[in-house]
This record gives structure tokens, sequence and C-alpha cells, in this order.
């Protein structure tokens, strides 16, 4: 059986095609960022921490935050939260909040990182939802993206890799 130079020519064209896209991949932002034009104003942005302690972020100003809408059973928040936790601890001018969005359950939320390895974040709850309601969330993981003026400019909805260089990239023009 003999194969025919064209078709060994398209083998090879597909296959350098899969190769740059899989080495360039890094290069762009994930298709499930929204990025605003016009950053939107947060009127009150108020949790609970682990001890369900009031968090009041309202008119906290002068760094990037995320907030990052989590749950224990969803898979592409274990595969992200590492990487959000790389982020947090090579780039202490963002401030993190990974904000569990069940019934607040201080052991369920640790045993979740434990599982996962995550030791360096802290926990957050909105146990009445309220923040699902103001951001009009539509699904986890989202993460909501705050400017230094306190505006969110940017949203994630879906996973990501919060460390990969393009994402990285679009941070630090934001900083």
């Amino acid at each position: 059986m003999k194969i025919s130079k064209s078709f060994i020519l398209y083998i090879h064209i597909i296959f350098v095609f899969f190769i740059s896209q899989y080495v360039y991949a890094d290069n762009n932002l994930s298709e499930n960022i929204v990025i605003y034009e016009n950053p939107k104003d947060i009127n009150e942005l108020k949790f609970k921490d682990v001890n369900l302690q009031e968090v009041d972020l309202t008119n906290k100003k002068g760094n990037i935050m995320i907030l990052n809408f989590w749950a224990t059973w969803c898979q592409p928040c274990k595969r992200e939260m590492p990487s959000l936790e790389k982020l947090a601890q090579n780039y202490p001018k963002i401030k993190v909040y990974p904000i569990n969005m069940e019934k607040p359950n201080k052991l369920r939320a640790r045993d979740f990182y434990n599982s996962i390895g995550v030791t360096g974040l802290d926990i957050y709850f909105d146990p009445e939802f309220n923040l699902v309601k103001k951001f009009k969330m539509r699904g986890m993981p989202t993460s909501i993206l705050i400017d230094k003026d306190g505006k969110e400019f940017a949203r994630v909805v879906g996973e990501i890799d919060f460390h990969s260089k393009a994402f990285i990239e679009f941070l630090e023009e934001k900083i």
C-alpha cells in the first residue's frame, strides 16, 4: 500500500497546526473572560469570613481584588484553585477572596482545601447569596476582577489558569 505525497503533506500540516496551537495557547486569554470597556460600579461588597464575621470591601481601594466563587462539589473549582493560590502567593498586591457558595460549613471547606493541597488561601462565605444576585452569576467557578478604584473591570466565567502567562500579563497591566 502506497501513501500519496499529498496525504503525507496534509498530515504534516495538521500536525504543525495542532503543535502551534499548543505552543501559543498560553499567549491568549481564555474565551471565558469578559473584559469591560467601562468598569462597573460596585455599590456594596459584603460577605462573611470563615468565622461568619462580616467582611466589608465596599470602600476598599488601592489593590486589584479577585472574588472567586466556588463550591466543594465543583470539579473545575478543584482544578483552578491551586493556580489561584499560586497567584496570591506570587503577587501579594493582588487581594484574593475565595468565597464558598454553599451553606457555611468550615470543616467541609477546609477538607476541600486539604484535598487539593491548598494551604495559603482564606475561606469566605456568602450565606445569603447576596453576591450571586448582585453579580448575576450563572455558574461556578466565577471570578470577579475588581480594579484599584473598586470597580468590576472583568469577570471569568468557568475555569481558568490564574497563573498562566497570558492572565498574569493581563493583570500586570492593571497593577
